[in-house]
């Protein structure tokens, strides 16, 4: 429900940019000032210029999320009005993919990427990420200090990733800069990063072709949906979307909240608190994607009372909506009632392999190097802008040097 006491478009020109420095510093005291100003129903800018409404109501975005007919996730309309420069635009134009698509098309591109995600073997990728991990923390654990992104958790899931997809490490390399780039999706890199990434894709493609495998890359081709080279495409973007950078912020994220909170820095060395909780805290406050789950209104709709303009979009604040007043706060511990891996018919269909990762390259690095802590003042860690996802710039941390660990 918003503040005022009848419907109301929300007025242009105080709309606030989810692009910002000031956002990307405080995104949940931005949160509690839109609350307070708007209420459920926030204006909001993604780029400059481009207009959307986000939703910070707990209540709201469980309607919406579970309304896909009045709620599409088809932005094509939208997208005739966007520059093809606009740096958020490769984040949220139209493709023949599962994230894009509403109704038979929709169902039709989630029963293949569900069975490519479900022959995951999650034995297997416990050894795979155990495997990664080690060789990654006997290359810095004999200086006693690391950058923990670009050293650790982005290698860690990079290369995780790349083997459930059957893609080879030289193709992969290039799918992680095209994907690292749309994230950012504040200036003309984003679209640079799309061509990359599509390019390197193709390639992996015609090779499933050529070479089929175990993977995810050859459950999709083969699939009775029987996707073709434009299809794929598209939907393998959207699992290494879904599987690359957010899955090495939830790492991050984690890690820093176990080296910076008192609640979890002792407990969780010491045994009386889990990995797991502390995910589960992360994935309450800063969800590694704070801001998505979008959708594009075919016809104006009243929410409350604040009318929701056709054909715009409106994200829901995954991380604000778990924060939501409305709900209470209550004990976090072991409660996964989050809005994390969002809900509804677009809900994530991964988030027990991510889970998985994540919690493993954790208690990997954390059972090798037990004495953990940050390099820098925890205030001088920043964070990169970006609408969508809530991201470290780096997280340094230094330990007591010790030799390799050995490899079995």
């Amino acid at each position: 429900m918003t503040t005022s006491t009848g419907p109301s478009t929300l007025v242009e020109g105080t709309r606030f940019p989810l692009y910002s420095a000031e956002f990307a510093a405080d995104p949940h005291g931005c949160y509690r000032e839109l609350r307070r100003r708007y209420g459920s129903l926030a204006p909001v800018e993604l780029a400059p210029g481009v207009a959307a409404t986000l939703v910070i109501g707990y209540h709201d975005a469980v309607r919406i999320l579970n309304d896909p007919d009045h709620f599409p996730a088809d932005p094509r309309i939208w997208q005739e009005t966007i520059p093809a420069d606009c740096p958020v635009r490769p984040m949220m134009e139209w493709y023949p993919n599962v994230l894009r698509n509403a109704g038979a098309a929709h169902w039709r591109y989630r029963q293949a990427n569900v069975s490519a995600i479900d022959g995951v073997d999650l034995h297997g990728l416990h050894a795979i990420v155990g495997r990664e991990a080690i060789p990654l923390i006997n290359s810095f654990c004999e200086s006693g200090e690391v950058e923990l992104i670009s050293q650790y958790a982005f290698p860690l899931v990079f290369a995780g990733l790349n083997e459930m997809l059957g893609c080879p490490p030289a193709i992969g390399q290039r799918v992680a800069q095209g994907m690292a780039a749309l994230f950012d999706s504040v200036d003309e890199k984003a679209e640079q990063g799309m061509v990359m990434l599509s390019g390197a894709l193709l390639e992996l493609i015609e090779l499933k072709k050529r070479e089929p495998g175990d993977d995810m890359v050859t459950r999709l081709l083969q699939h009775d949906a029987g996707l073709d080279d434009t299809e794929m495409l598209a939907n393998i973007i959207s699992l290494y979307g879904a599987g690359l950078e957010p899955q090495q912020n939830l790492i991050i994220n984690t890690l820093r909240l176990i080296l910076t909170d008192d609640r979890f820095a002792g407990d969780v060395l010491g045994g009386s608190l889990s990995t797991r909780d502390a995910l589960d805290e992360v994935l309450f406050n800063d969800p590694p994607v704070a801001n998505f789950s979008t959708s594009f209104p075919r016809q104006p709709m009243l929410i409350g009372d604040t009318w929701l303009p056709a054909h715009q979009p409106v994200l829901i604040s995954l991380a604000a909506c778990n924060n939501d007043p409305a709900i209470g706060g209550g004990e976090r511990i072991g409660n996964r009632s989050h809005l994390a891996w969002s809900l509804g018919p677009h809900a994530c269909p991964a988030k027990s392999v991510a889970s998985l990762v994540a919690q493993e390259a954790i208690d990997q690095l954390l059972d090798a190097l037990p004495e953990l802590r940050l390099a820098v003042p925890v205030d001088e860690l920043s964070w990169r802008p970006g609408p969508f996802h809530r991201a470290l710039a780096a997280l340094p941390v230094v330990f007591p040097a010790c030799p390799p660990l050995n490899v079995k």
